[in-house]
């Protein structure tokens, strides 16, 4: 599984794609979930717009996304503080 829940915290393991024609979710692959964005990965520009997609995704603000491991590499482990939103991707929130 590509994503685990630490109590209202969402952690999900992401492979990042940079210079997409898109921004979104693409397949999931294996421990990982493929997330393509736009943006080119130099001077931390890729890590700020994943932040940006993935609050905005989420709903909730950019400060509740926080890169745990990965930042200088195309594997990251991402921490979302109390998602308001789940896309259609990840199921629901087990009770």
């Amino acid at each position: 599984m590509f994503y685990e829940w630490l109590g209202d915290d969402l952690v999900v393991n992401i492979r990042v794609q940079p210079r997409a024609s898109a921004d979104g979710f693409a397949e999931a692959l294996g421990e990982r979930i493929k997330v393509r964005i736009t943006a080119p990965p130099v001077d931390g520009r890729a890590n700020a717009h994943l932040i940006a997609f993935l609050a905005q995704t989420f709903k909730v603000a950019k400060t509740n996304v926080n890169i745990v491991a990965g930042k200088s590499g195309r594997n990251k482990r991402v921490r979302i503080q109390r998602p308001s939103r789940l896309p259609e991707i990840f199921g629901s929130r087990p009770r």
